[in-house]
């Protein structure tokens, strides 16, 4: 199994896994900020990129000689096949201790990656995952609706679940891998709502969770606030 690691044949401590469909416009900015906003981490990127056709690999190829194929590493399948199987698949070939796992569409800013990994290492927590649903976090760029609609879809879910975590429809989370692999490994749900089930499982198998304030941009707003 191809795996990936640091220019100096080191492992990295962290791997974080972005999966990718008609990406090509982000997936060269989010490589650029994750490497600008973590300078001293040792991390892999993976790509997990489901056959797109707008020529996402094609980018990510070019990535791959700027950075190098040990730091950014592409593990394509040929068709969409859901969001969870996607992240099941670049476990697979994940190297660090750590995994993360965000969007490439931008909405998950890398400048939050240094506070992940320092809340992880202030706490020992087994999943840190980023809330727009306490002080501080928040959304930018959408509309009333989305709004609406994600803030309706947590309040129920706390309600019925009781997931011990204030935003569960997020996906911009850290993980140690060995709980990662086990949480992931219980889930039957393949779409968006894979990541409440993770959350919610999580919590009743006993993991320590804690929370990071965060922002959801759209490409526009991050733009306005320079990257």
């Amino acid at each position: 199994m191809e795996k990936g690691g640091e220019a100096d044949g080191g492992r990295p401590e962290y791997s974080i896994i972005v999966p990718t469909y008609n990406e090509r416009l982000n997936v060269a900015l989010i490589v650029y900020l994750i490497f600008k906003h973590l300078p001293d981490a040792k991390f892999e990127i993976i790509i997990v990129d489901d056959g797109s056709p707008d020529g996402t690999q094609d980018i990510v190829k070019q990535l791959q000689q700027v950075y190098g194929e040990d730091r950014v590493l592409l593990r394509a399948r040929p068709r969409k096949l859901g969001l969870g199987t996607a992240y099941m698949h670049g476990l697979k070939h994940a190297s660090g201790e750590f995994v993360v796992i965000m969007d490439a569409d931008l909405s998950h800013h890398p400048k939050y990656l240094p506070s992940f990994i320092r809340k992880q290492k202030e706490t020992g927590a087994d999943i840190v995952t980023g809330t727009r649903y306490v002080s501080n976090g928040g959304v930018h760029g959408w509309n009333l609706m989305r709004k609406l609609t994600s803030r309706g879809a947590n309040v129920l879910a706390q309600t019925l679940l009781q997931p011990g975590a204030s935003d569960l429809t997020g996906s911009f989370r850290l993980y140690k891998r060995s709980v990662l692999e086990d949480v992931i490994s219980s889930c039957v749900s393949k779409g968006y709502v894979f990541q409440m089930e993770m959350i919610v499982r999580a919590t009743r198998k006993g993991y320590h969770i804690e929370e990071v304030s965060r922002f959801a941009l759209t490409h526009f707003h991050l733009c306005k606030a320079g990257l």
